[in-house]
């Protein structure tokens, strides 16, 4: 447990450039205090023990904002940052390495049984915002984009956007700042601009053409002015 609560602490040390030193970041970091509340809901939840196992965890939802199911099994060195509104469901597994921004719900889609709340693997980051719904697996070194719904197995070293959630990269390398989760690529804009390139090059080629046929129209009006001052006239002399 102690060296569980020390990983803790590093990884918040590690990845919030907010964080200034222990002291602050054990009193002052809310999603930390979610996950110790968690280790012991779950100790207690894996001995039966599951009502006390609820009220620990509805008090920490209480005083941070973050829910998470006694039921939930989590790895080392989970980073939650500006937790509120988090949702965690019971049967969710969550690896080593994680970062998860406010908002993000791992949830269910129905009322079936068992195996209902998706497996996240290592090194992932989830957006603020981001949906993922159901019982399949995230892959290693994903990032899943904010306010992304996922739906779906992700595999490996991918990055997912959109509603609803679509692989963007694929094993292809890491991304080197884990933290920056704005910069990640979305669909619809690229098809937007290659729309808008298109139209743009499409307005090039009419400009082009009403400029040559204008050409061709100002060449045919002084032909036809040139001819006019050739014809005879009276006396059986030419127009100079």
């Amino acid at each position: 447990m102690l060296r569980n609560m020390k990983s803790d602490i590093q990884a918040v040390l590690e990845n919030d450039p907010a964080a200034r030193n222990m002291f602050e970041v054990v009193f002052t970091y809310s999603g930390l205090h979610a996950i110790w509340a968690h280790r012991i809901a779950h100790a207690l939840f894996k001995r039966k023990w599951f009502t006390l196992a609820r009220i620990i965890s509805q008090t920490s939802r209480f005083f941070t904002g973050i829910e998470i199911h006694p039921g939930a099994q989590i790895g080392e060195r989970l980073f939650i940052d500006h937790g509120m509104g988090i949702v965690i469901g019971e049967t969710c597994e969550i690896g080593d390495n994680v970062i998860i921004y406010q908002g993000v719900t791992l949830g269910g889609t129905g009322k079936e049984k068992g195996k209902r709340h998706p497996t996240i693997g290592n090194n992932v980051v989830l957006a603020s915002g981001a949906k993922v719904l159901g019982s399949f697996k995230v892959g290693d070194n994903v990032n899943i984009g904010a306010n992304s719904v996922v739906l779906r197995e992700v595999p490996a070293n991918s990055t997912v956007v959109g509603i609803p959630g679509r692989i963007v990269k694929r094993n292809g390398a890491r991304v080197a700042d884990r933290l920056d989760h704005t910069q990640l690529p979305d669909p619809v804009i690229e098809m937007l601009r290659a729309m808008q390139k298109e139209v743009a090059e499409l307005r090039a080629e009419l400009e082009k053409e009403r400029r040559d046929k204008q050409e061709r129209q100002d060449k045919h009006e002084r032909h036809e002015k040139h001819e006019k001052h050739k014809q005879p006239v009276a006396g059986g002399e030419t127009r100079p």
